[in-house]
């Protein structure tokens, strides 16, 4: 089995030089390029799924499947060109835009504004020169495209025209013949997606959403054909669920629950448990259906990545329930009737997204039988080695990791080891250290790079560092249980094409290269 090394970095914390104050699709090759040089060979990304006004989590999407066009790249569009980009923001909202270029965090709301007024003049261009014979070759593409992302595209495009046109509020506050998908109201967008529908009412906006959809994946297909080309593979994060007011549980309202919320049991930091207002599977409906909705997933996650982890795996064993005021339970209720639920469904998403494909989010509390059903499925989950203790509270060497595994110091849920080392316990960091015989009084960027050594020498198969731990920065991506500024808009401190000129960085990444080599993780690409 190759060892493999690779780097996380959140979509919307690229910068580039032509960035529109948050990652753009088209950035992905550039990053790449740059990681290469610290002997990164996979690039890992947060969700990039569409999100609602003024949500900045990625795990809290209004579509498991489309790409929010935040990430669309302006330069890109070829309905556009830079002179009716200027017009189109005006003298103002070409303030706004370099304000965001140079902001230190992602301002969403500025830059969904932004990029919302150029995405309406470039779906009327696109309309009045492509669409109007019908016949030609992007035009053509354009409708193939709807047709093969049919199973959850016309939903969501419909979905997103009617929820703009309830200013943004989710359906089940619409008038019942919306919030119950009468069939009038579907007929709409299947006759957009049939090319028969030219309204310039609902069906317009429909095709509009339509749009930027293939415009967001044709831009994607494009940056992995670049990776491929670069020999950097691609890894995504599946969300466990979506929210409930998303396009998905809407247009299949029979397999959520949405009288219940998800959350999790009681443990040490939580007493009554958490409650995270999400839906529950109804996996009764769901099994009627063959779990189609979750192939269609890891087929679409398998078509987008190379690799994609599967967040919050345990929940599909078992689902902890709770109804306001009330004690919670788990979904299903015995451990038998658990165990069978969680490998039916692992066995659905891989044999949906194809081997090698699926990577498991295990950490928290994690039963034994589902670790024993990952090591049969032959998915592997995480290590961290903070974490990685035995019953004596010694750190695992790891070294000892099994080869089907991901080794990493840190997620984008803590803080990366950059920071995380000095909020350590000093026993900790005295046994961790004694694993590789690193001298606890070692500066701190020779301890970083001796800290990075440990972790490239796991047996694991595959190591994930941040981005953040790469250049020596301290700062963390998300704190858990916390709404604010500061979560999910950290962005790079400089563009890529600015660190890739920066000696100092330059001289750092070669020594972690050097430091990927010596483990056996770099790849001859």
């Amino acid at each position: 089995m190759s060892r493999v090394s690779g780097a996380t970095v959140p979509l919307f914390s690229i910068r580039s030089r032509d960035d529109w104050g948050i990652g753009q699709i088209t950035d992905l090759p550039a990053c790449a390029a740059w990681l290469k040089g610290a002997g990164q060979s996979l690039l890992q990304v947060l969700p990039a799924h569409e999100l609602a006004d003024g949500e900045t989590s990625p795990y809290s999407a209004l579509s498991a499947f489309a790409l929010d066009p935040i990430y669309i790249s302006v330069s890109a569009i070829v309905d556009l060109d830079a002179a009716a980009i200027s017009e189109l923001l005006g003298a103002d909202g070409c303030a706004d835009l370099a304000r965001v270029r140079a902001a230190e965090r992602v301002d969403y709301a500025t830059v969904r504004r932004l990029k919302a007024r150029v995405f309406v003049a470039a779906f009327r261009r696109f309309r009045e020169r492509e669409l109007e014979g019908r016949t030609g070759p992007r035009a053509i593409d354009f409708f193939a495209f709807i047709e093969r992302e049919s199973a959850w595209l016309t939903d969501y495009a419909l979905y997103m025209a009617l929820r703009a046109s309830h200013d943004g509020h989710g359906w089940s506050t619409w008038p019942a013949a919306e919030r119950d998908r009468h069939p009038s109201l579907l007929r709409v967008a299947k006759d957009v997606a049939k090319d028969r529908c030219d309204d310039g009412g609902l069906g317009t906006r429909v095709l509009e959403h339509m749009y930027l959809q293939w415009t967001a994946h044709t831009q994607w297909k494009v940056a992995r054909s670049e990776l491929r080309s670069l020999g950097v593979a691609l890894m995504g994060d599946m969300p466990f669920v979506v929210g409930s007011e998303s396009a998905d549980v809407w247009s299949h309202q029979a397999e959520f629950r949405t009288d219940v919320s998800l959350g999790a049991p009681p443990d040490d930091f939580s007493k009554d448990g958490q409650s995270w207002g999400l839906p529950v599977y109804n996996w009764e409906a769901m099994d009627a259906d063959n779990l189609s909705w979750l192939r269609l997933r890891a087929r679409h996650a398998s078509a987008l990545f190379d690799r994609f982890r599967i967040d919050h795996l345990v929940g599909f064993f078992r689902q902890w329930v709770r109804r306001d005021g009330e004690a919670g339970y788990f979904v299903p209720a015995s451990e038998s009737d658990q165990r069978a639920r969680g490998e039916k469904v692992l066995r659905a998403l891989l044999d949906a997204a194809g081997p090698g494909t699926v990577i498991g989010e295990d950490l928290g509390v994690i039963p034994p039988f589902v670790h024993e059903a990952m090591t049969r499925l032959g998915l592997p989950g995480y290590k961290v080695l903070p974490w990685e203790n035995d019953a004596n509270f010694m750190p695992r060497d790891p070294r000892s990791f099994p080869e089907l595994s991901v080794a990493t110091w840190s997620t984008h849920d803590t803080a990366p080891i950059t920071a995380w080392w000095n909020t350590l316990e000093s026993w900790e960091r005295e046994r961790l250290a004694a694993l590789d015989q690193i001298p606890l009084d070692l500066p701190e960027p020779s301890r970083e790079l001796a800290l990075l050594k440990l972790l490239f020498s796991a047996r694991s198969e595959l190591t994930l560092v941040l981005v953040n731990e790469l250049l020596g920065d301290k700062t963390r991506i998300n704190m858990p249980g916390t709404v604010n500024d500061q979560n999910w808009t950290w962005r790079l401190p400089r563009t890529i094409e600015e660190l890739r000129e920066d000696n100092d960085l330059a001289a750092r990444f070669s020594k972690i290269r050097a430091l990927v080599a010596d483990a056996g993780r770099l790849s001859a690409t």
